[in-house]
């Protein structure tokens, strides 16, 4: 009787235990070397908790090959158990009713993070996703011997960035290292028009959508700008991921990339130093301004309650000083919570932290259009399409305004 008695406490024990344990899949797309060292460290911090991490990886920089797979489980009756969801499609994804609440888990978050991080992470007033980090989208990350070479200083405006590229090419590099992928493409053009229009016509024109910004000949000089840099790009740039761009920058094969600060995961992976190997420095005319792009994790909804325990637990871990360190010095970006040493941190990254205070203060900190902080999937696609049509044909800037100014109506 003692025996059994015995056997059954332990099984209870067990099944105790269980219960607060559980499978946490999680979508993402950081795949990576700076970004898969990332995601290491949270399924560590994870399974310290007594959960078992399920990897579901869709590679993609951009993400829209992890949204199709997202949406395709979701219509299923399937979603994961979080996914790597960011901007206006958190709201998208809660007004569809598929998002779970774990404000259990972010009672202090108010305190901790700024206003327009905060409310990006809720819906009606409940929290449903987790902030990772922030990101600043518009750098440009220059080969610091090849820069060298060229007379050590880097472009503070497109008259001298076209000028070091001239003496790349003389170098025999690649002027500017790029994937030929639309949210590249994209990329480049959010940077383009934040140098020549400045922070107020970007948000105009990008965030507002406002109709006399985007007809504008700020706009055809934005674009007669893009068609310049594209005669500065290799013929095999079609297709090419980001990181092998950030590699020829690397490697010295290219002179400059114009990406986020994820591309310093990919240097600090590599062990190259910022001022050494490479310089980090923001965009042609966007000293004073600043775009943001910030990665975090929505919570789908699920009904077992270990589930529902492994997403607290995961948002816990997110949002923890020691996460927060670990990931954006691995990530390239930085911590979106405040309170994280700063000593490990280089010379990029605190010169983001102090931009980002700076710019909020100033008016020139602006939500990434690119990166999906700005607009409404819907409208941010079709922004896209016309972005990518018009660097991969001989599309005229003027056509490619009035395409724009469409493609900005798209519901």
């Amino acid at each position: 009787m003692n025996k059994r008695i015995i056997v059954a406490a332990v099984a209870s024990a067990l099944m105790a235990g269980a219960s607060v344990a559980a499978e946490v899949e999680v979508l993402h797309w950081w795949t990576s070397g700076g970004e898969a060292k990332s995601v290491a460290e949270l399924k560590k911090m994870l399974e310290a908790k007594g959960h078992k991490w399920k990897d579901f990886a869709v590679a993609g920089g951009g993400g829209d090959a992890a949204m199709t797979a997202l949406k395709a489980r979701v219509v299923s009756g399937n979603p994961p158990t979080a996914a790597q969801i960011k901007g206006p499609s958190i709201q998208e994804w809660a007004r569809e009713g598929s998002l779970g609440d774990i404000s259990d888990s972010a009672r202090e978050w108010d305190k901790l993070l700024p206003k327009v991080v905060a409310d990006a992470m809720k819906y009606k007033g409940k929290y449903v996703a987790a902030p990772v980090n922030v990101h600043r989208v518009n750098w440009l990350w220059i080969n610091q011997d090849a820069l060298n070479k060229a007379g050590g200083k880097a472009p503070a405006n497109y008259d001298e960035f076209f000028a070091l590229a001239d003496k790349f090419k003389a170098q025999g590099l690649v002027a500017i290292a790029h994937g030929g992928q639309p949210w590249q493409d994209a990329t480049v053009f959010e940077s383009v028009v934040l140098g020549v229009g400045g922070a107020k016509f970007y948000n105009d024109a990008l965030v507002k959508l406002d109709a006399k910004a985007i007809d504008s000949p700020t706009m055809l000089k934005s674009f007669d700008t893009l068609a310049k840099i594209k005669t500065y790009i290799d013929k095999d740039a079609a297709g090419r991921d980001w990181n092998l761009a950030t590699a020829m920058v690397m490697n010295g094969k290219g002179g400059m990339q114009f990406m986020g600060d994820w591309a310093k995961g990919e240097f600090t992976a590599a062990n190259k130093v910022a001022g050494k190997d490479y310089a980090c420095v923001a965009a042609p005319g966007t000293a004073n301004a600043y775009t943001f792009n910030i990665d975090s994790f929505a919570m789908f909804n699920v009904k077992a309650a270990d589930a529902k325990k492994g997403q607290l637990d995961l948002a816990t871990a997110i949002m923890s000083p020691e996460f927060q360190e670990v990931f954006n010095l691995n990530k390239g970006s930085i911590p979106v919570r405040p309170g994280v040493n700063k000593a490990k941190f280089d010379t990029c990254a605190t010169k983001s932290m102090a931009d980002f205070d700076s710019t909020a203060k100033s008016g020139g900190l602006e939500p990434s259009f690119a990166h999906g902080m700005a607009v409404p999937s819907a409208t941010q696609g079709a922004i896209v399409d016309v972005i990518a049509k018009f660097m991969n044909s001989n599309m005229s800037s003027k056509d490619a305004v009035a395409a724009l100014l469409k493609a900005s109506k798209t519901k």
